[in-house]
């Protein structure tokens, strides 16, 4: 079954999230935008978690539907043409802040969970580190590995793929606390890592210029904090309609399943130029060069953005994507 899944929303307990953001809402806006499968989000928190347990039932193995009293009166604000069945799958993303090797790490991680058992052990060995309570995406000094030791002590099923990976502040792989490479992150469990999120400023095709990643499947999300937003980036699947075959062709990233993703214009992200927001300054990676990495307006040193990422582990990066796309399609394959 072919079908369209935007994996990584937020709640309404979320800093910075529309109160919209309640599951009927996240249902209309799903048939709206043709998305199938969509994320809970922010599963970590108590009250959220308690909202999904009351208003979601079990539909196909791993996937949850919204139940009748709540999704009555929601076809009547969806066009007859948009109308369809909306899955959700248990999702949250954790703030993992901490030092490792010296440096400060601040890396954003999205977990995939198959069921509300695995989500309680999960809550329950993260509530003893940080509170749950405080944001719909905790902020938690747990290291990344760590967080990926627990995830799979609660199921062997539980997916952890790092967030906007390339974003300068807070992901795996950003310039001003990320990692080298995700061997630095997670150690001898990289292995459990089968996929990165491209992010809104990245695409598939900037990441596959980096042969670490060869076997990573590479996916992309909305990362939506208001129900308009669903599906600006999303994941395009032809596979069982259930979380193990969401898993398996994610870890698998087999072409016959996990089709590839639809993607936002990079260059219209927030982080795909350098720049300096306390001046305005946007630069290109020749620009940045050009002025020795600092800011021409103050002289301070500019947050390397995405197009133009360097890394220090014996290889190195160079985005420079100023060249017109000649071949830009709204659906880009993953290889």
């Amino acid at each position: 079954m072919r079908f369209i899944a935007d994996l990584h929303v937020h709640s309404p307990y979320s800093r910075a999230t529309s109160k919209e953001m309640e599951l009927a809402s996240l249902c209309k806006w799903a048939q709206i935008k043709g998305i199938t499968v969509v994320g809970t989000g922010d599963f970590t928190h108590p009250k959220w978690f308690s909202n999904l347990r009351e208003k979601l039932e079990d539909a196909e193995t791993g996937l949850f539907r919204l139940k009748p009293e709540y999704s009555s009166g929601i076809d009547d604000e969806v066009p007859l043409s948009c109308r369809s069945d909306v899955r959700f799958i248990l999702s949250a993303e954790i703030s993992c802040i901490y030092s490792k090797n010296g440096k400060t790490r601040k890396v954003h991680n999205l977990l995939l969970a198959p069921s509300f058992e695995a989500v309680q052990r999960v809550n329950e060995a993260l509530s003893k580190i940080g509170n749950l309570k405080a944001d719909g995406r905790p902020i938690l000094g747990l290291d990344s590995k760590v967080l990926l030791r627990i995830a799979l002590d609660a199921s062997p099923d539980v997916m952890l793929i790092p967030a906007h990976a390339w974003t300068p502040h807070f992901s795996v792989f950003g310039s001003k606390s990320g990692f080298d490479t995700l061997e630095e992150c997670f150690e001898e469990l990289t292995p459990h890592v089968y996929a990165i999120e491209t992010g809104l400023s990245s695409d598939p095709q900037m990441n596959r210029r980096l042969s670490a990643l060869d076997r990573i499947t590479l996916i992309s999300n909305s990362d939506a904090h208001s129900p308009k937003k669903l599906a600006r980036e999303a994941n395009i699947f032809d596979t069982e309609l259930s979380y193990q075959g969401i898993y398996n062709a994610i870890r698998k990233g087999d072409r016959s399943e996990f089709i590839g993703t639809i993607e936002f214009f990079p260059e219209e992200g927030k982080y795909h130029y350098d720049g300096h927001r306390s001046c305005k300054q946007r630069m290109t990676p020749s620009e940045t060069r050009l002025n020795n990495g600092l800011c021409p307006k103050c002289g301070d040193r500019v947050t390397v953005g995405v197009m133009r990422q360097h890394t220090s582990g014996g290889y190195s990066i160079q985005k420079d994507y100023t060249a017109a796309r000649d071949n830009l399609r709204s659906v880009r394959s993953r290889c």
